[in-house]
């Protein structure tokens, strides 16, 4: 049976890779800087999804408030901090690459749509020896950001930029099935991934629970 997708779309952070390590520092690294209590994974994991800037006024404000006049800086010092050590310990989950290997055979093309900058999208990428594999890597900023997730554009771009076809698109949070369904096109989101609440809450069009499941998951939706 062929399969029923042309393109399939992936979120970064918390989808296709495991980048809590290094998020978790830099946020880290300006609180160490500020006399600031330093946060766990597992609380950072829970800001990841809206962009770096939400991610580090989540974690000023747990730890005692944004400074006054002072949040430009400190966002400055951690995307500098961030792009020095942005795969020091990130890594592709499980399965992830058994997934794209698959693909690649099958002759489907995939991308990753996401709402990290570009420029760090694309050095992560490379760093993991990814990013020469991908139809196309789109960030919060390659559209602009009134076209960043939970808009349709950059779903529809990533359309366009890997040469038309059925697409689905795979993620972590609420705002990657916003963007599926305002581009009209399929979602599955990821268990494994940064929640910031149940997954079943997300309105996904299917779950799985490890990439060894995605296969069959996007043929059974096709």
């Amino acid at each position: 049976m062929k399969f029923p997708f042309d393109i399939v779309g992936f979120d970064l952070d918390g989808t296709l890779v495991d980048t809590s390590g290094d998020l978790t520092a830099a946020v880290n690294h300006v609180l160490d800087n500020l006399g600031r209590p330093l946060l766990s994974p597992e609380t950072v994991k829970q800001y990841i999804g809206g962009g770096a800037k939400l991610m580090l006024q989540q974690g000023l404000e747990a730890t005692g408030g944004i400074p006054d006049n002072d949040f430009k800086p400190l966002y400055r010092q951690m995307l500098t901090f961030y792009e020095a050590n942005v795969s020091m310990h990130s890594r592709p989950f499980d399965g992830a690459l058994a997934v794209l290997d698959a693909l690649d055979d099958m002759g489907v093309r995939y991308a990753v749509v996401t709402n990290k900058f570009e420029s760090l999208a694309l050095k992560l990428l490379t760093d993991l020896n990814l990013a020469h594999r991908m139809g196309c890597i789109l960030g919060a900023d390659t559209l602009g950001k009134e076209n960043a997730k939970p808009s349709g554009a950059p779903i529809f771009e990533m359309i366009k930029r890997c040469g038309g076809g059925r697409a689905a698109y795979v993620g972590d949070s609420i705002y990657d099935m916003m963007a599926a369904k305002n581009a009209n096109v399929p979602s599955v989101a990821v268990s494994f991934g940064f929640l910031h609440g149940p997954v079943e809450d997300m309105g996904a069009d299917a779950i799985i629970h490890h990439f060894d499941e995605l296969l069959d998951c996007l043929k059974g939706m096709g």
